[in-house]
């Protein structure tokens, strides 16, 4: 149920790379227009609180509310997962291409295993971890390899963006792990997101950034990317309370390959999704994953 649970939040993600690039283009949102990017991001994850809230209440049946104890980590929640991280990650994806977005989003796996090991030290940094980390790893720096329709270049509001989001979400991961033992992750993950899409929104609208040609079109996709928040992150928060943060972190690896599929078919980047670098790519990904959950027999 883990693994499942874990590649459903994964193709979930996976989706929204395309999604984003998509959705500039149905809201009229240029690559430049970084204000209106941000507001994009606050709706939606406004939006997300929301969804988490009220589907959250009506399951318990009572309204959905996190401790007053709890607030401070709430917001602190909000801003690192939230603020910061898709801060980076729409500014980041309107400067590179979704399927070098999603490759590079998967070093949060790596990041989050750090540093869940040697800064918080809620679990040892052991051999297969390490080895797991650096084979996933290995499939983002090859991804980026000159050749077969891809550019090596990298661009600090493109690719640079994209990492410092990857690092944001790795600390939120961790956390989550620590919050969720004492507050109810689905009420955490809800009412961050509410709290980081309000303040998306203002800064976004503060900056001049205005979102404007809401169709059936434009608005169903915004509910869907708001449900990709709302479903995956809510169950992704559930894996972190009861598993540890490497065994749940490293099934990351796996929304490059969603990421690359589908920002293939949807954004017509297939000469970057099926090179060999490519390729190889996903090939280290999932031998990394398998690397890191691996549990020998013992003889």
């Amino acid at each position: 149920m883990v693994c499942l649970t874990a590649f459903l939040c994964c193709a979930l993600w996976g989706s929204a790379f395309p999604c984003v690039k998509v959705g500039y283009e149905l809201f009229s949102i240029a690559a430049e227009d970084v204000a209106s990017q941000i507001v994009f991001a606050g709706m939606r994850f406004a939006l997300a609180g929301v969804l988490v809230i009220g589907i959250g209440s009506i399951v318990n049946r009572k309204f959905l509310c996190p401790k007053k104890s709890s607030l401070g980590m709430v917001g602190k929640l909000a801003m690192v997962q939230t603020v910061l991280q898709y801060l980076f990650f729409y500014v980041g994806l309107a400067n590179t291409t979704g399927v070098k977005s999603s490759i590079l989003v998967a070093s949060n796996v790596f990041f989050s295993i750090l540093i869940a090991s040697l800064l918080f030290h809620y679990e040892k940094l052991t051999v297969p971890k390490i080895t797991g980390c650096i084979l996933g790893f290995a499939g983002v720096v090859i991804i980026n390899l000159t050749g077969a329709g891809m550019d090596g270049g990298l661009c600090l509001t493109g690719e640079g963006f994209i990492l410092f989001s990857a690092l944001a979400y790795a600390f939120s991961s961790v956390l989550v792990k620590k919050y969720s033992a004492k507050e109810d992750p689905v009420a955490l993950s809800g009412y961050q997101f509410l709290l980081g899409g309000i303040v998306l929104t203002a800064c976004g609208l503060a900056m001049g950034g205005r979102v404007h040609g809401f169709t059936m079109a434009s608005t169903g996709l915004l509910i869907y990317m708001a449900m990709i928040s709302a479903v995956a992150y809510t169950l992704w928060s559930i894996l972190l309370k009861f598993n540890p943060v490497s065994k749940v972190a490293v099934f990351g690896f796996m929304n490059p390959v969603c990421g690359v599929v589908l920002s293939a078919l949807i954004l017509n980047e297939k000469n970057q999704a099926f090179s060999v670098q490519g390729f190889a790519a996903l090939v280290l990904v999932c031998i990394g994953i398998y690397q890191v959950n691996h549990v020998p027999e013992k003889g």
